[in-house]
């Protein structure tokens, strides 16, 4: 193993936030809750600046349009950093070679 691969499985492990259960339930029932209702209401917001795609270019509201990008935005980074969350009974992520498949 290189030191650059070694630097790589350092950091894809210090990525995970090991929690209780309680808490990672809370947190994934909440952050997909959050992610949805901001990718649903961004396209909802899109969908109102531009009058369902029928303004021409120079009548769409751009500020209403930005909003509704940035809460797209922001529902794809809350569920993009709750799959960091894992518990003790989880185990190790798929990528750690040293752990034993356990198939069969």
């Amino acid at each position: 193993m290189t030191d650059e691969q070694s630097v790589d499985a350092d950091t894809d492990q210090d990525r995970d936030v090991v929690v209780p259960l309680r808490v990672y339930k809370t947190v994934t029932v909440f952050s997909t809750l959050f992610a949805v209702v901001g990718v649903v209401g961004g396209f909802v917001l899109v969908d109102r600046a531009t009058e369902r795609a029928t303004l021409p270019a120079s009548e769409i509201d751009p500020i209403v349009a930005l909003a509704g990008i940035g809460l797209i935005v922001f529902g794809a980074v809350v569920y993009a950093f709750s799959t960091r969350f894992r518990t003790e009974e989880m185990g190790k992520s798929k990528d750690d070679a040293a752990e034993d498949s356990g198939n069969g």
